[in-house]
C-alpha cells in the first residue's frame, strides 16, 4: 500500500510519470521504499532544500505503522 500511495505521489509531480517505479525491500532496519525517477524530475522531486522530499518522507511515517526509509534515484543506476 505505502508504494502505491508514494508513486501516486510521485507522479503528480514529476514531469514523465511514466518513469516513475517504487520498490519496496525489507531490511534490518525496516522497509525501503526505492523511488526511480527520469533523471530529468530529480530536482523536482527533491524540491529546494530537500523540503519536497522530506514532505513525501514525512507523508509515508504518517502512513505507516513502522520504520520507512525512502530514498529517491534516477533511472539511471
Amino acid at each position: 500500500m505505502l508504494a502505491q500511495a508514494v508513486q501516486h505521489l510521485i507522479s503528480n509531480i514529476v514531469d514523465f510519470p511514466d518513469d516513475v517505479s517504487v520498490k519496496s525491500h525489507e531490511n534490518a532496519r525496516g522497509e525501503l521504499l526505492r523511488v526511480r525517477v527520469n533523471p530529468e524530475d530529480v530536482g523536482r522531486v527533491i524540491g529546494r532544500n530537500g523540503r519536497t522530499a522530506n514532505a513525501i518522507r514525512t507523508v509515508v511515517q504518517a502512513l505507516s505503522d513502522h520504520n520507512v526509509r525512502v530514498d529517491i534515484m534516477d533511472v539511471r543506476r
